[in-house]
């Protein structure tokens, strides 16, 4: 490396890297869905954080204790796994940096690729700020209702970004009517509505994060909790009306098959949400519950971006091969 190129590396790297490597379209896709997959564990993580009384293992931030940057041994369990789940956050960032690089480096360059992955580093790096703030306010609940809010929106933009490794960059073509497109525009807003309620029940019921005494959301938990079965039968009704629209305008089988998925999920959400009000509320299924509602809002989104199609540029990428069009065909 000459003088030249590590003032160049230095200035630009993204640029530099991009100059000296070009990423095949496969591994761009696996470098988008590393950081979606990411971003689904550290929903998980935390709910573990919650569901084991550690939100307060490490006191502090961002130290772990004013004296030591990484938990100590009488710290014990809880204060190790919140320092792991602090930790993750750093493999999340490196999975979203790599998501970075690819679509930078892709040929031809994609701003608007570029973009999203930058939208999610500035999620990230600001989310984190936020999980700071709710360690040193004690848990608040409302603090920590707006945490897992921005991992939802952390969540959708890497599935934008998903998608779009899948497409073109010509301009998006419709392939459902106006009436339908409505449809499931009032189907993603009520899925929004539906994880803004589920904060306030977590935030409102008995797993505050901690063993100590914590402040939770002056509401009455069960009046909440039934606001919140009711939306989720408004989100499911909404799916299979969509379904059956779909089907009665012969629409592409890609959205068809999204929305099946969909209201799948939410079945299955909608079992493990009655059985842990009935089994008053078991840790396990509360996690599942979280991670089902993640899983939710991915599939709210891919139904929202499987009704319109961006066909390649003349810019593009060559023609995938084979087994690259199948997979791109299968999902």
């Amino acid at each position: 490396m000459t003088r030249a190129d590590a003032v160049a590396a230095v200035r630009n790297p993204l640029a530099f890297i991009a100059a000296r490597w070009t990423p095949t379209p496969r591994t761009v896709r696996r470098a988008a869905l590393a950081a979606l997959v990411m971003a689904v564990l550290i929903v998980v993580t935390g709910g573990a954080v919650r569901l084991t009384g550690s939100g307060l293992g490490c006191p502090t931030w961002p130290k772990c204790t004013d004296d030591s940057l990484t938990t100590t041994s009488a710290m014990g369990l809880h204060g190790a796994i919140e320092f792991g789940n602090r930790m993750l956050t750093y493999v999340l960032c490196a999975a979203v940096g790599w998501a970075i690089i690819a679509a930078r480096s892709q040929k031809p360059y994609r701003r608007g690729l570029t973009r999203l992955g930058w939208a999610q580093f500035w999620i990230v790096m600001s989310n984190a700020i936020l999980g700071g703030i709710v360690v040193l306010v004690g848990l608040n609940p409302y603090t920590v209702a707006a945490h897992f809010v921005a991992t939802s929106a952390l969540i959708g933009v890497a599935t934008v970004m998903w998608q779009r490794t899948r497409e073109g960059d010509a301009a998006p073509r419709p392939l459902v009517g106006k009436a339908v497109r409505q449809l499931v525009w009032f189907l993603v807003g009520a899925s929004v509505l539906l994880i803004l309620v589920g904060t306030v029940v977590t935030g409102a019921g008995p797993h505050a994060g901690d063993s100590s005494e914590v402040e939770r959301m002056p509401l009455d938990w069960e009046t909440v909790s039934k606001a919140h079965a009711v939306l989720a039968w408004i989100v499911v009704s909404l799916t299979f009306a969509l379904w059956f629209v779909l089907k009665a305008v012969d629409a592409p089988k890609g959205t068809l098959a999204r929305t099946r998925e969909l209201f799948l999920i939410l079945l299955a959400q909608g079992v493990i949400g009655y059985v842990q009000y009935f089994t008053d509320l078991p840790e396990i299924l509360v996690g599942l519950h979280m991670l089902g509602s993640a899983v939710m809002w991915i599939w709210v989104v891919r139904v929202l971006l499987s009704l319109r199609e961006r066909r390649g540029t003349d810019a593009d990428l060559p023609a995938p091969a084979a087994g690259e069009r199948l997979e791109h065909a299968a999902g």
